[in-house]
């Protein structure tokens, strides 16, 4: 049994769900009495089989709830509800660490955020005598004030109170960032195991990809265990000889072998930074996506290296790093002026890129996230007044003002504020409407994104149809919203700024080869070819025959001016009706601009 939203779980209202994992789900919930948005954990079904572990829950959540340190996720509560334990934790709002690496490769203080923030928080814990279990990107929160915190510290450990109830091969952890000793599933675990995951971090954040990856999660698991380190100078040769030797010891397969201490590690780490010239100052390596490597394993290929590492030198004057930091950070700021003003001029195709503009408004906030009544400073401006107002805004305006708690007539307004470009009020009055109408109000869902998709307005039609597609919990959907979700999730991913946060890891849960084509069009029309190439290249490992990914490759032969390449595959596309209508007819136009 899941909790629902709108439910009052003890002094909790539920808003949303917000992810789901092996070990539990989690919701955004509101508490009423501190008025503040909280994060709950609600533990997997399983465990309730053990009836003594409800007391082993409360015993293991103490422990962990005593952890307090600025980078650690704090616990605020614990209890259970209709026999379902569950964690109270502060909600944040943010991005997680695997989510930023999709965006490219981090800045140096962001490298140096990472080292320190998690490294501290881990430091910490090992000092309480209290183990992760469960390092990895997805497990960082990245906070809108720029703070990182290490999320779901102790889960495992409370988890593994109730490990009886699962089955007796269940292993906790991730496998890409699994220690050998917790793989084989050894119970003297160590503060090594936690190294040994925060240095496969570190090694994907400086080489570009985790060092193990395979077909299956127990292929993975077996490399950790048997398989050789692969050396990080062969998969990139950009990375210094002093970095390699810090992430060869601390991935060292027996942990009486690795650093004693998390603080051995992070120092070690950045004086190997220091002496290779190039202080905390990252690799500029493209980083590949992450989203789909956690759920399916799959084999990555040695990633180019991008940039240049500079060797080691000796020890220079401070003042000499802080000069050419000064002209770094000048060439940066000349070489955006130059990005932003040709991004500027760049309003319709360029002969050899003939890819026809989607004229939508610009979108300042973008979409359909249900804010429960509360609306931004933006929305509580007044609306335009009914003689600036066209005829159709006029009579919108009205049936809200009669009856404001009607979601129909705040969708009405939503769409008629959408007509007149007003998007930013509009994505307000939608937000409304589903709150009105309960967020898991399919047929209302429904309907608001088929008068979306009538406008061509891809990003709250999206939005609308992925809510949808989590509100069905795992039924299978009708052929014909599978087909609406696809045309709207491909279309709106061209303009980056209409789409809302974590609008792409949504997407992952719902098709994660969608979710690598959606990036993959989104770099295509930002100009970075080389990530859509990698992108559709991972959708292509998950789906080979999927209709979007020819439909995306003859975009891009058509961006580099490979007309005749464009063309087969576009007259491919036509000819079969198989596959969905939208994909044909898009070919379609392509093939009139080409010809």
């Amino acid at each position: 049994m899941s909790f629902n939203i709108g439910e009052n779980v003890g002094q909790y209202r539920i808003i949303e769900q917000l992810g789901q994992g092996g070990m539990a789900t989690v919701y955004k919930a509101y508490h009423a009495s501190l008025d503040r948005y909280v994060a709950l954990k609600v533990l997997h079904p399983a465990f309730n089989e053990d009836q003594t572990f409800i007391s082993r829950f409360q015993r293991e959540a103490r422990v962990v709830a005593k952890l307090e340190h600025p980078n650690i996720v704090p616990i605020y509560d614990y209890s259970e509800h209709e026999k379902r334990p569950y964690l109270v934790m502060k909600y944040i709002e943010g991005d997680t660490l695997k989510a930023r690496l999709t965006q490219g490769p981090l800045t140096s203080e962001e490298i140096e955020q990472v080292v320190n923030s998690v490294g501290a928080a881990l430091e910490y814990a090992h000092r309480q005598g209290i183990l992760h279990r469960d390092i990895k990107p997805s497990n960082v929160m990245i906070a809108a004030d720029g703070m990182m915190y290490l999320a779901d510290f102790g889960l495992a450990r409370i988890a593994q109170a109730g490990e009886s109830t699962m089955s007796s091969d269940s292993i906790m952890g991730t496998p890409q960032y699994i220690s050998p000793e917790q793989a084989m599933g050894k119970k003297d675990l160590d503060a090594g195991t936690d190294i040994y995951s925060f240095g496969v971090m570190l090694y994907e954040l400086v080489v570009g990809q985790v060092p193990f990856s395979a077909d299956t999660p127990f292929s993975v698991i077996h490399d950790h265990i048997y398989t050789p380190l692969p050396m990080p100078k062969k998969v990139n040769p950009n990375v210094p000889d002093t970095v390699q030797r810090v992430l060869l010891k601390a991935l060292a397969k027996d942990r009486l072998d690795r650093y004693a201490t998390v603080e051995e590690l992070m120092d070690a780490f950045k004086q190997a930074w220091t002496e290779a010239g190039v202080p905390m100052q990252g690799t500029a390596i493209i980083m590949r996506s992450t989203a789909a490597k956690d759920r399916t394993g799959s084999k990555k290929q040695a990633i180019p290296a991008a940039g240049v590492v500079l060797p080691p030198v000796k020890k220079r004057s401070p003042w000499m790093w802080v000069s050419i930091g000064l002209v770094v950070l000048l060439c940066l700021a000349v070489i955006g002026l130059a990005v932003r003003n040709r991004l500027m001029r760049t309003t319709e195709p360029i002969s050899e890129s003939p890819i026809p503009p989607v004229v939508q408004p610009t979108l300042g906030e973008p979409l359909p996230e249900p804010d429960n009544g509360v609306t931004s400073p933006e929305a509580q401006q007044p609306l335009p007044s009914p003689q600036d107002a066209s005829p159709e805004l006029s009579v919108a305006m009205e049936l809200v003002a009669k009856n404001p708690n009607d979601p129909d007539a705040r969708l009405n307004l939503a769409l008629a504020l959408w007509d007149s470009r007003e998007v930013r009020r509009a994505v307000d009055e939608l937000n409304q409407a589903i709150t009105l109408a309960g967020p898991e109000n399919k047929d209302f869902l429904q309907k608001a994104a088929e008068k979306f998709v009538e406008r061509q307005a891809w990003a709250p039609a999206a939005g609308l149809y992925i809510r949808l597609a989590a509100n069905n919990r795992g039924q299978n959907l009708p052929r014909e919203q599978e087909d609406r979700i696809h045309e709207t999730v491909y279309k709106a991913a061209e303009q980056k700024e209409l789409l809302p946060v974590g609008f792409f890891e949504r997407v992952d849960v719902y098709n994660p080869a969608l979710g690598h084509v959606a990036r993959g069009r989104q770099a295509l029309y930002q100009g970075n070819l080389e990530k859509a190439k990698a992108e559709m290249g991972e959708a292509e490992k998950m789906i080979p025959d999927m209709p979007e990914i020819q439909l995306l490759k003859a975009e891009m032969e058509m961006k580099i001016g490979n007309a005749g390449e464009a063309k087969t595959t576009l007259l491919a596309l036509t000819s079969d009706q198989e596959i969905p209508k939208w994909v044909r007819l898009m070919a379609e136009d392509y093939l009139k601009i080409i010809q």
